[in-house]
């Protein structure tokens, strides 16, 4: 026995779960720290943060260690990283469409995917868009093979309508509809081609929704400013009347301070839905489907206006692409 009334093996377990909780406590308190305060971060906090919740797992395991080494201070910051992993985990802020969304007019079927320069594969995304039964697509890094390829594989057949910006590599997208589209330009000053239309629903109270296909610039390397730029055009781009639809590639998960204001709706609009948040899915990664060897996180959304309801929301693997493709069904207000 040693003074402190302890055998000597437990006070040196004791003592290496005090050091381990050291590596294990400073990246999660370093993120933390990135999620919970304001600010315009640098690259690598807005990179980092976008894993937020899988600190949980670090958390939880410092919060072991921190009373396994008896160490009262690593207790309570254990606690307190543990505390804030759980509320990132089931925030509070999570929008539902509002509760006139209810009484609904028209519904359709909306999809996004990311096809990875034009190398997704083109069977995969008809077949889906089939089996979906699929009104609305956005395709984003739409080169114009793939869009050669799209039509040799059915898609016209299925969504005759087409807003098209094909660009090689990533620059490009495009709007596919089973609906009449009217072309109503491009979001300006981004990188990446962001087209806009409207839907017409064809119904008796003429209903139209409009549709934006979103893909910001990755943060990355001296891409940051464009990519807060990007979501802040797309956050202006709704003008607080009518249903919209933002669907693509955010380059943003939930955990992002510049999605969250695009959501609660910047620059004095209204309030804006995520779709998987709405449902309960919001952790639901859409990327790397494959390549990068990292944790999966949620960079592709649907994000509504709130006279949108929505059900059914989906992520699926397609073939040559690194994002998923999402999925869900509208439920359109009468105006």
């Amino acid at each position: 026995m040693t003074a402190s009334g302890r055998p000597p093996g437990r006070r040196r377990a004791a003592t290496v779960c005090r050091w381990l909780f050291i590596p294990l406590a400073l990246p999660v308190a370093a993120v933390s720290t990135v999620r919970a305060v304001p600010a315009d971060w640098p690259v690598l906090g807005v990179q980092l943060v976008a894993f937020t919740p899988w600190l949980a797992v670090p958390a939880a395991a410092a919060l072991f260690l921190a009373f396994a080494g008896r160490s009262r201070w690593q207790q309570v910051l254990a606690a307190v990283l543990a505390g804030c992993q759980v509320f990132w985990l089931f925030p509070l802020d999570i929008r539902e469409p509002a509760a006139e969304a209810a009484g609904t007019s028209a519904s359709l079927v909306a999809m996004s995917v990311n096809a990875e320069l034009g190398g997704a594969d083109a069977g995969d995304i008809v077949a889906l868009v089939r089996h979906l039964q699929v009104d609305l697509l956005a395709v984003e890094e739409y080169t114009p093979d793939l869009a050669r390829k799209l039509t040799a594989a059915g898609l016209d057949g299925l969504l005759p309508h087409r807003v098209a910006h094909a660009r090689e590599r990533a620059g490009g997208s495009a709007i596919y509809s089973s609906y009449k589209l009217t072309a109503s330009g491009v979001l300006p000053d981004t990188r990446f081609a962001m087209p806009v239309a409207r839907l017409d629903l064809g119904d008796a109270n003429g209903t139209s929704l409009r549709v934006m296909a979103v893909h910001a610039l990755a943060p990355v390397g001296d891409g940051l400013d464009q990519w807060r730029s990007d979501l802040a055009a797309v956050a202006r781009a709704d003008n607080g009347s009518g249903p919209v639809l933002m669907a693509g590639d955010f380059n943003a998960t939930y955990d992002h301070r510049e999605f969250r204001r695009l959501l609660s709706g910047q620059g004095g609009t209204r309030p804006l839905v995520d779709v998987a948040a709405a449902a309960g899915r919001r952790l639901a990664p859409t990327w790397p489907m494959r390549g990068y060897r990292l944790p999966g996180i949620a960079l592709d959304h649907l994000v509504t206006s709130p006279d949108i309801s929505a059900s059914g929301y989906s992520v699926h693997r397609i073939g040559g692409t690194d994002h998923a493709a999402v999925a869900a069904t509208l439920n359109v207000r009468v105006p």
